[in-house]
């Protein structure tokens, strides 16, 4: 159609030529993003120049870029450099903070999926002999608390994760805990514990603990929580028959537990010791 020297397109044209739905095309008419150029008196067919066709690509673009329609209409109107900085400094920092809180979730969900995996490898193989590892060196935000043979508060712990709210901190896979004097824990006093985890954030605020980088025993315990002294008992027997001193101090590192399962048999937990030989 030609009007006013200038070839125009109707509705259904453009959607064919520009890949895009006649839906679309009217809706951006609603928000004033793209429209026509003409519009019949008779029928009301909108129509649309080549020009205006073109500002289409843009949106495209726009849109794989991560751009609400809104924020492309400010930048379509913007006539200085200085509005497109703007737009796109906002948008920069809009996508690194979404990328960054996909990377948590993502870090989150796998190392979950992890632990799972080991706990049902771990149950099906009655994996639970003792042995002796290199265990990591690992550096981790941490909290002091006072242990009271709670294990469900200890482990699903409100202020330990109101602390990580507080220094903007997040967190992924096992819950650790660290008791410095174990065997206060085992004669049944309450005792101190520094509980802690893998950040997935750098620490920049908080207590941090470091520990590993050196060969520990170690042996997983199946079940629930209260009979983990049988383990360490095990574990203790099974040091003096190879002719290793254990130490004052050890892990348990919980890789399922109330965060993940209702039953307490079902239940996985690697106990770490340090020993000397």
């Amino acid at each position: 159609m030609i009007v006013n020297g200038q070839e125009l397109y109707s509705i259904g044209e453009v959607s064919k030529i520009c890949n895009v739905s006649k839906k679309t095309l009217r809706f951006y008419d609603k928000i004033n993003l793209i429209s026509p150029d003409y519009i019949s008196e008779e029928s009301k067919y909108r129509y649309y120049s080549k020009d205006t066709l073109l500002f289409v690509p843009i949106i495209k673009y726009y849109k794989q870029m991560g751009f609400k329609l809104e924020e492309m209409k400010n930048l379509l109107d913007g006539d200085t450099y200085d509005v497109q900085l703007l737009g796109f400094s906002k948008k920069i920092e809009e996508l690194r903070t979404e990328r960054e809180n996909i990377n948590v979730a993502y870090r989150s969900v796998k190392d979950w999926y992890n632990l799972i995996q080991e706990a049902e490898s771990v149950l099906e193989n009655n994996a639970t002999e003792v042995s002796v590892k290199f265990v990591e060196s690992i550096t981790a935000c941490c909290m002091m608390q006072e242990f009271h043979h709670n294990y469900r508060e200890s482990i699903i712990n409100i202020a330990w994760v109101n602390h990580l709210d507080e220094i903007n901190q997040a967190i992924t896979s096992a819950v650790y805990m660290y008791y410095p004097k174990v065997k206060e824990k085992l004669e049944g006093k309450n005792t101190k514990a520094v509980i802690f985890q893998k950040n997935v954030r750098d620490i920049t605020e908080g207590e941090t603990i470091t520990v590993g980088g050196r060969m520990m025993i170690s042996a997983y315990h199946i079940g629930s929580h209260e009979t983990l002294g049988e383990t360490y008992d095990k574990m203790y027997k099974w040091a003096e028959s190879h002719g290793y001193k254990c130490g004052d101090s050890a892990i348990e590192r919980y890789v399922t537990d109330y965060w993940t399962i209702k039953h307490p048999t079902e239940f996985v937990t690697e106990v770490l010791i340090d020993i000397v030989k």
